[in-house]
């Protein structure tokens, strides 16, 4: 299994993550007045959406999106670090467009497929796919993801995870890039 290039910790990105910290301690009495059993997970959803303001999480499958919530409320909480959103539901003409545009870029649909899949093989088309940053909080994803059924998919790919419930626990077979397709041991082709 090729491991990801390490990538150094920034100052800046180490600097947000404590802001955001500090944020949602401030905004807890608030949440707290909310939703007393819900409180760390409010008083940190509204601290992120301040950290990453463009992020959408619509079009999440309601298992992505609450294994998602769930996974970043533990990192922001227990070990102080961000998980952010960049890409997660893409309709099938964005998908579309995102393909044929790797297509016209790389020179041919097999190189594109390194890098983008078609709409009918996107997992973000399924809603279940999230892109995450920074790369501090991928690290931690791969590392405790497992607990959420979220798993890194792709070597050349550090920031894709996916929503993967029926894999029991165990990660999904890990490919080299999304053009790469492996019959699991429970059928599907992912």
């Amino acid at each position: 299994m090729n491991e990801p290039r390490t990538i150094p910790s920034r100052p800046r990105d180490r600097l947000f993550a404590a802001a955001t910290l500090v944020l949602a301690v401030l905004l807890l009495p608030a949440a707290f007045a909310r939703r007393p059993r819900g409180a760390r997970e409010l008083a940190g959803r509204w601290a992120l959406r301040m950290r990453f303001p463009a992020e959408d999480l619509t079009g999440l499958t309601d298992g992505a999106l609450a294994a998602f919530t769930a996974a970043r409320t533990e990192a922001l909480w227990r070990h102080g670090q961000l998980i952010g959103l960049t890409s997660g539901y893409r309709s099938p003409l964005v998908q579309q467009r995102m393909f044929d545009e790797e297509v016209r870029r790389s020179g041919s649909p097999a190189l594109a497929r390194m890098l983008v899949l078609p709409p009918a093989e996107s997992p973000h088309v399924r809603g279940i796919a999230l892109d995450v940053r920074p790369h501090e909080g991928a690290r931690w994803l791969e590392e405790h993801g497992a607990r959420y059924d979220l798993y890194r998919m792709y070597d050349n790919e550090w920031w894709h995870f996916e929503h993967r419930p029926d894999s029991g626990g165990t990660p999904p077979r890990r490919r080299p890039h999304p053009g790469v397709r492996y019959v699991s041991e429970y059928g599907d082709r992912p």
